[in-house]
């Protein structure tokens, strides 16, 4: 168990897709049971689920990178100001 917590922890984007990927594709087997895809149409299917997945937990993380870089331009901006303070 701690093992997972770890890797969630180091990774969590692929944690999110892989949870998110399996969501969604329990979600797809339920809803087109009765549809009668040939085994090929299922594997890409969950193929397109999964990577669909991946894409939007990618798109999410970009505010998270971008919270990032508004955090290292305060902090460049902090320490510019005080090497200005101490030069004066």
């Amino acid at each position: 168990m701690e093992a997972i917590k770890k890797f969630a922890n180091d990774h969590p984007q692929i944690t999110s897709w892989i949870v998110l990927a399996i969501g969604m594709v329990i979600i797809l087997v339920w809803s087109a049971s009765d549809v009668g895809f040939t085994s090929s149409q299922w594997t890409a299917l969950i193929v397109t689920t999964i990577l669909l997945a991946g894409a939007c937990v990618w798109i999410i993380g970009w505010e998270d990178d971008e919270d990032d870089f508004e955090e290292e331009r305060v902090t460049v901006e902090e320490a510019q100001t005080e090497t200005k303070k101490e030069e004066v």
